[in-house]
């Protein structure tokens, strides 16, 4: 995950009702106060999403549907196997072997795996690198269909480490960049049998995490090169795909112990319709850990998404104390916490018209 901005202080609600219909902005969102978009009501109780909304059926936002059964404890296996590997930093050999046992596991799943190649250059670094998106495609029969979405890289650097000596020792990111990753192998033993009107393709993003010099050092280093390649590329081919993503999901530090999963709110400006109906059937589900409250404003890769069309929410806890530091392990991570986001999400991909 990059980082975020500011934060409202005090009893904060969303809007009910998700208000515009704008997906993107064009302005920067660090230039914009959250109080300009956001409302603020003093002691007052988190106003309900509404239950109806742009896709969804109407009534109780779960109805009789049911999650999928989630394997917790398979999950974090896959989890403490992927931190296994080490570092998994862009065109590393970590990644190399991640992106292996990726492409395994999905096909040996029965799912369609492809590499999206491209080159990119850090503004820090002398040569560009070869980096990879990995997109798996489950129903490709189907034209309308929705995106779930992580990074699959670590950073170079924790740089959240209060020593700087401590900033170049390894670090396996386990919530960030690896529960994503765990979480969509775990649903992928699912995702045959799902009943959905939508196709779903995950796609793992390589370069979100490839930094070297951060703003705060005074570096000048780029964010979000697999997003961005991948949100251009399916813009370009608009007029030739025969499909449309009508939604999506980024995934990013959402399963660690005692998550909060509030509204992020660069999610809430570009995709309010989407974000009143993920959490509206987290409210059905009674996934406690969602939270219709404003969090944190976060630049991350779903921000590219929403620019090229693709109404994206970032289903993220900005709160996690060990961020981008050597101490975001495997035993952090909550396979229960897990199994609940994927309880929402597979619900609401069974809901959606």
């Amino acid at each position: 995950m990059s980082h975020g901005f500011g934060w409202l202080i005090g009893a904060v609600v969303l809007a009910a009702g998700g208000g515009a219909s704008m997906w993107w902005v064009t302005q920067s969102r660090s230039a914009v106060a959250p109080e300009a978009h956001l409302p603020v009501v003093a002691d007052a109780d988190p106003v309900d999403p509404p239950k109806k909304t742009e896709f969804a059926t109407g009534g109780d936002a779960a109805g009789e549907v049911a999650g999928v059964k989630f394997d917790s404890d398979r999950a974090l296996k896959y989890l403490k196997q992927l931190c296994d590997i080490g570092p998994r930093i862009s065109a590393s050999e970590g990644m190399k072997k991640q992106q292996e046992l990726l492409e395994k596991h999905f096909k040996d799943l029965g799912a369609t795996v492809t590499r999206q190649e491209f080159k990119a250059k850090q503004r820090s670094r002398k040569n560009p690198v070869e980096m990879a998106n990995l997109i798996v495609t489950w129903h490709p029969d189907k034209n309308r269909r929705v995106v779930l979405t992580t990074h699959y890289d670590t950073r170079p650097i924790a740089d959240q480490e209060a020593l700087p000596g401590n900033w170049n020792k390894p670090f396996v990111s386990a919530n960030d960049g690896t529960s994503g990753v765990a979480l969509l192998m775990e649903l992928g033993h699912h995702m045959k049998d799902l009943k959905s009107e939508f196709g779903v393709d995950f796609v793992f993003f390589d370069g979100e995490e490839y930094v070297f010099e951060t703003p705060a050092t005074g570096g000048g280093d780029k964010y979000f090169f697999g997003s961005e390649f991948f949100a251009d590329e399916y813009a370009k081919a608009k007029d030739k795909r025969k499909f449309r993503y009508d939604a999506g999901l980024l995934f990013d530090l959402c399963a660690g112990k005692d998550a909060q999963l509030k509204v992020e709110q660069n999610s809430y400006t570009m995709a309010p319709k989407l974000v009143d109906q993920v959490w509206g059937v987290a409210k059905a589900v009674g996934a406690k850990s969602f939270k219709y409250e404003a969090g944190h404003e976060v630049l991350d890769d779903h921000i590219a998404l929403n620019r090229a069309g693709i109404p994206t929410a970032d289903v993220i806890d900005f709160d996690y104390p060990h961020w981008h530091k050597l101490s975001d392990t495997p035993d952090k991570i909550s396979g229960e916490q897990m199994a609940e986001v994927a309880k929402v999400v597979t619900v609401w991909l069974q809901k959606i018209k």
